[in-house]
């Protein structure tokens, strides 16, 4: 398998992090998440979005979006529920990862730690900053009384948001009042595979 890669990318650790979990070994080529010259040679015919992680399946057929990455890797694993309800549940924590906290804590990470220019979105990061912490909010309320998001063991969901909630401080959110979430994190940086986002 071949993983088209940044280092730095919360999308992109969530699927190493699975494969780690896994035991699966691939290959991979590094794209800049700055400097985005060049996509459309890169990954124009195998990601019509352009963006990273794209993966390309032993067979040669690709997969793109890191959230469907892991449903794919995870399907028929201890990482996804055979239950349906439960799988349910597992897509309701991805799609709010999607939708409600990456474009806020993934954005600011972005804009503070790694664009280069964090004076040039001065004026919008209220906005990621107040739309991050209702995120952090929903997390918290959610885990002050479960070991995981989903059931009771670490899965995808996990997975999927545990990938840029870790590295939040990059983008200046602060965790020290979300206890809840705090242990949560330790609970999954110590599951068997874990590797680091810099691994």
């Amino acid at each position: 398998m071949l993983l088209y890669n940044s280092a730095v990318s919360g999308n992109c650790y969530k699927v190493r992090l699975l494969l780690a979990h896994l035991g699966l070994e691939y290959e991979t080529v590094d794209v800049s998440v700055v400097d985005r010259s060049g996509r459309a040679e890169l990954l124009g015919l195998l990601n019509p979005g352009l963006r990273v992680p794209t993966l390309v399946l032993d067979d040669g057929r690709p997969l793109a979006e890191s959230n469907a990455i892991l449903w794919y890797f995870a399907d028929g694993s201890e990482y996804l529920a055979a239950d349906a309800y439960e799988r349910a549940q597992t897509l309701q924590w991805m799609f709010f990862e999607q939708y409600s906290h990456e474009p806020n804590i993934a954005v600011a990470r972005f804009w503070l730690a790694y664009s280069g220019k964090p004076e040039e979105f001065a004026d919008r990061r209220s906005r990621v900053m107040t739309g991050g912490y209702a995120a952090l909010d929903a997390m918290e309320h959610h885990l002050e009384f479960r070991t995981f998001l989903v059931g009771d063991r670490y899965s995808i969901a996990d997975i999927s948001l545990y990938a840029y909630t870790h590295v939040a401080h990059e983008g200046d959110f602060d965790l020290s009042s979300y206890p809840a979430i705090r242990a949560w994190l330790q609970r999954a940086a110590s599951q068997p595979g874990h590797v680091s986002i810099d691994a």
